[in-house]
């Protein structure tokens, strides 16, 4: 039985809930908070299989108790949202960034009655994040100086791919904080995510870290110090060395955007100049594409275990045998800095 923990400050989205829940059997509601203060203290004393939270309580933003949660009482955590946009966007990017697993359309209804379809996706995504171990979070600390050396040169990487799933989001602006607005090279970025947030994801990461982040459209020219992230439900590639391609290719093994779909075009383009990097998620998007890039001679990065929120994409990349580095997180940046300056033997 999984026992969820639910913040809402609206009537409505717990009667849906409660309704969802009831009809399920495998789920239970054990507490309902209605301020950040209390879901804080509820997550505290009833140790939760998992928070689903709404992204405002009592109009105020939860990334502060997101990341009060996983500092104090760790749990998975997963927003719902019965909105999208801009705003919302912006306030999910925080909530990610806080520690939360995924942001999901809350239970709805139609012609006054539940939604079962929503409702039953809503209880397997419960279902499935609850199962994430979490690690507890502590107040963060100053990056260290990079001690990278310069023990060898080798050609410059001339684009970096990243693909991310449950977790991605911190661990995009985790490493993307580390990299200068100088990088020589582009990042296209595939981060999968509920549709109608990547516009406030990228305009958050655009507001705080070194480099411009956009969401990327067809046609855009690739510039040095610049992410692009793929935008909903379209295929993030290259169309040669200069310009993106976004479109509306077929899904790759179910993902649209995909990680394999980016990593075999920036591989077919800039061969030996590509690099791949495969950040914590579930299952498998990227091994596939990784193939191909290590065919053309391109390098891959895969985070490791203690550092993912789930090892299951880099776990796959490492097991297919297509990685060239396994490091923590906060070590990526810097080796793509090393790499994308030539720096070979870059520890």
């Amino acid at each position: 039985m999984v026992r969820i923990l639910l913040a809402t400050s609206r009537l409505d989205l717990q009667e849906l809930t409660e309704k969802a829940v009831g009809a399920d059997g495998m789920t239970v509601l054990v507490g309902v908070a209605r301020s950040n203060a209390e879901v804080v203290r509820l997550a505290r004393e009833l140790s939760p299989d998992i928070v689903t939270m709404e992204l405002r309580l009592s109009e105020q933003d939860s990334d502060a108790a997101v990341r009060q949660i996983m500092i104090s009482a760790p749990a998975p955590i997963v927003m719902v949202s019965r909105e999208d946009g801009a705003a919302l966007g912006t306030v999910s990017a925080r909530a990610l960034e806080a520690g939360a697993l995924a942001v999901i359309p809350a239970p709805r209804p139609v012609d006054g009655r539940l939604d079962t379809a929503v409702a039953e996706k809503f209880l397997a995504t419960i279902k499935a994040m609850a199962q994430v171990k979490v690690v507890r979070q502590w107040p963060k600390k100053e990056a260290g100086r990079n001690d990278a050396g310069n023990g060898g040169r080798q050609a410059p990487i001339g684009v970096v791919g990243i693909a991310a799933s449950t977790g991605g989001p911190a661990a995009i602006r985790s490493i993307l904080m580390r990299l200068p607005a100088t990088l020589p090279a582009p990042i296209l970025i595939v981060q999968h995510m509920s549709n109608g947030f990547i516009d406030g994801v990228a305009a958050s990461l655009d507001a705080s870290v070194p480099l411009r982040v956009k969401v990327a459209t067809d046609g855009d020219r690739l510039r040095p110090g610049t992410a692009y992230l793929a935008p909903d439900g379209l295929q993030l590639g290259v169309s040669g060395q200069l310009r993106i391609s976004v479109s509306d290719d077929a899904p790759v093994d179910g993902f649209k955007p995909s990680g394999s779909y980016l990593f075999a075009s920036i591989a077919r383009a800039f061969k030996a100049q590509s690099l791949a990097v495969v950040l914590t998620g579930m299952g498998s998007d990227g091994t596939g594409g990784l193939r191909a890039l290590r065919i053309a001679g391109g390098k891959v990065i895969a985070q490791d275990e203690t550092s993912s929120v789930v090892f299951g994409m880099p776990k796959s990349a490492i097991g297919a045998g297509v990685v060239d580095f396994v490091l923590p997180l906060d070590r990526i940046g810097e080796k793509i800095v090393a790499l994308a300056q030539g720096e070979a033997n870059a520890s």
